[in-house]
């Protein structure tokens, strides 16, 4: 799969550099590091540049999370309170009452999540479908996914850039990180979900 990322990205410049990163928001296992960051290196010796890689990622991502956003709009609360009332909704601990907690609970913390869900791996790409399952607004949804990608793709073409021909070096510091982040963030939110469980804390 790298090699066929960066023939691509050789052969078809910002083109290739924003339907990857479209298509990484909508398949995760497709690494945004190695796309980034190899975009980065080839600042050095071809046409590509910055700005241009950095726009091209930029809308490749937001393409690719209005994408899931459109995806999620299509489980409406009505169908998901539904599936909550079904067998198979209860045996996953479902109720309409939770389905509701949850679509309150992101038009009140949407802007957050969105934002820093995009530096997260896998979270980057799963956000979008809350926020459109909640109907969290596509002005506000699009605002905080471009300030976000923006930002992580800012960093990693540059780290590319910075590392020539070690690129591939970067990938592996990068890909590790985001194993630890993600560790992370899952330990944190079971963290908080045990304790929301025993009522120890976001009491009413």
């Amino acid at each position: 799969m790298n090699e066929t990322i960066t023939q691509l990205i050789q052969n078809y410049g910002y083109v290739a550099v924003a339907l990857l990163i479209a298509a990484e928001n909508i398949f995760p296992p497709i690494p945004s590091e190695l796309i980034l960051t190899f975009t980065g290196f080839l600042t050095l010796s071809t046409n590509l540049s910055i700005p241009g890689a950095i726009i091209a990622s930029t809308i490749g991502a937001f393409i690719g999370a209005v994408i899931l956003y459109w995806v999620g709009t299509f489980f409406d609360q009505d169908r998901l309170s539904r599936f909550a009332n079904s067998k198979v909704g209860r045996r996953f601990g479902l109720s309409p009452e939770k389905i509701a907690k949850t679509e309150n609970y992101f038009n009140s913390h949407g802007r957050a999540a969105t934002f820093f869900g995009r530096f997260i791996p896998v979270v980057r790409s799963l956000i979008s479908l809350p926020a459109g399952m909640s109907r969290f607004s596509l002005v506000r949804f699009s605002f905080y996914t471009i300030l976000g990608t923006a930002i992580w793709n800012t960093v990693l073409i540059y780290a590319g850039r910075f590392a020539g021909n070690a690129y591939q070096q970067v990938v592996q510091e990068f890909e590790g990180l985001s194993v630890i982040v993600l560790i992370t963030f899952c330990v944190i939110a079971a963290a908080v979900f045990l304790l929301k469980k025993k009522g120890l804390i976001f009491k009413k």
